[in-house]
């Protein structure tokens, strides 16, 4: 078949569409209906990251806590609040099934293209080019939400840290991006094959030299 003959200015970022075609009178009712049921703790959180949501401020949230205390359920209000201030709120999950249960969820390595042999890379980057779709989607979002961070080893979040750093071009912390890190070290470690209990400890994100910035 013959090439379209299109001029640039109509193509389309399908990547940066996506994350703007939210429903949202279904946005509101998820919003109404679940604000009424936060617990004082989950209030006190979700304002706080709303506060710096707002003032675009930058810095990485930590939500620990144990399974069935109700973190998809604020983090899904967290994505419809954001979500209905037109603005671009990424959620990403360390695992398929978790990633099912978020709106708009995707796996980390799908979205990040975080590199498979990650644990052998100490200083990698994702596989993201600076004119792709998603480059731009990163640089437009107001926040990126990891769920089960817990599960993967701490370099794939220093890849993801330099690498928004140099889509954004900016030196701050993940490049000035509000980061929500969700999981429970109760219940999932990184697996490292072959290795001993003290190098998957190693692995874990609260021994990243990042940690000590926020």
């Amino acid at each position: 078949m013959p090439s379209p003959n299109r001029p640039a200015s109509v193509l389309v970022n399908t990547d940066l569409q996506r994350e703007q075609q939210y429903d949202h009178g279904n946005l509101a009712t998820i919003i109404t209906n679940s604000e009424p049921l936060l617990t004082a703790e989950q209030k006190i959180i979700y304002d706080r990251i709303m506060l710096a949501v707002a003032a675009e401020q930058g810095g990485i949230f930590f939500l620990d806590a144990p399974g069935g205390t109700g973190k998809t359920f604020l983090i899904s209000l967290i994505l419809a609040k954001i979500r209905s201030q037109q603005k671009i709120a990424l959620v990403v999950a360390s695992s398929g099934i978790t990633a099912t249960l978020l709106d708009g969820g995707r796996t980390a390595h799908s979205l990040f293209e975080v590199p498979l042999d990650i644990h052998h890379k100490p200083d990698a980057m994702c596989y993201i080019k600076k004119n792709s779709g998603i480059a731009a989607v990163l640089r437009n979002s107001s926040i990126i939400i990891w769920d089960k961070c817990t599960m993967v080893h701490k370099y794939s979040l220093e890849a993801l840290h330099r690498t928004i750093q140099d889509l954004n071009s900016n030196d701050k912390l993940f490049g000035g991006t509000i980061l929500l890190l969700s999981g429970d070290f109760r219940q999932t470690l990184p697996v490292i094959p072959r290795l001993t209990f003290a190098d998957e400890i190693n692995a874990c994100l609260n021994a990243i030299i990042l940690m000590t910035k926020c």
